[in-house]
């Protein structure tokens, strides 16, 4: 009399630890997904101010050439670099956090940070165009970019703290590693671009 209703019970426990086991695997699963989506939408703050600088780097190189006829190897430096961190811009665009697509990003970024600072030294020999208004209005939004960039990246990289400390937890990684929740990277820069970043030129224009 008493097995049948024994049965039942234990059945019905069963049943509510596979509903409880289940709604824990789904309130994890949703979780990290709504940190890998944050993290994606604070890199996409990010490229919306990396796309504003890149625009103004054309305009500011076509302003100073005329003064700096001889620094033709310098100008063309910036050029280039900017087309490379213009490229790798949309490829972590594409794919953020991803540790490829990252690690280009911040090594075109240093490249940049080092030719626009070569750039802005040899400015200083160049008197007339520490005068010119549209240059100190174009440095003047350069580095208004720079700091919204540095915010935003402020963001992103606690964003990806908090996706990846939530993956490495337990229980979560076990999830993460069920539906494949890879670890995202930071956006870090180098010396090259953080010394631009603080001291954007040398010289007041």
């Amino acid at each position: 009399m008493y097995l049948p209703i024994l049965a039942d019970l234990t059945l019905w426990i069963g049943l509510g630890v596979l509903v409880i086991l289940i709604l824990g695997v789904i309130a994890i699963y949703n979780s990290l997904v709504a940190l890998k989506n944050k993290f994606k939408n604070a890199f996409a703050q990010i490229d919306v101010q990396l796309k504003r600088r890149y625009d103004l780097i054309p305009n500011l190189v076509e302003t100073v050439k005329g003064y700096m006829a001889h620094e033709r190897e310098t100008l063309d430096a910036v050029i280039q670099a900017r087309s490379a961190a213009t490229s790798a811009r949309e490829g972590a665009a594409a794919n953020p956090g991803d540790p490829q697509s990252m690690g280009a990003l911040m090594a075109a970024e240093e490249g940049l940070g080092g030719a626009l600072g070569k750039l802005f030294a040899l400015s200083e020999g160049y008197p007339d165009l520490k005068a010119n208004q549209n240059v100190s209005s174009l440095m003047e939004e350069l580095k208004t970019t720079e700091n919204k960039i540095a915010f935003a990246r402020q963001h992103y990289n606690d964003s990806v703290m908090a996706y990846n400390n939530k993956r490495e937890m337990f229980p979560s990684s076990i999830i993460a590693g069920m539906f494949n929740f890879s670890e995202a990277s930071m956006f870090e820069i180098g010396a090259a671009e953080r010394e631009e970043v603080t001291n954007p030129v040398k010289v007041e224009f």
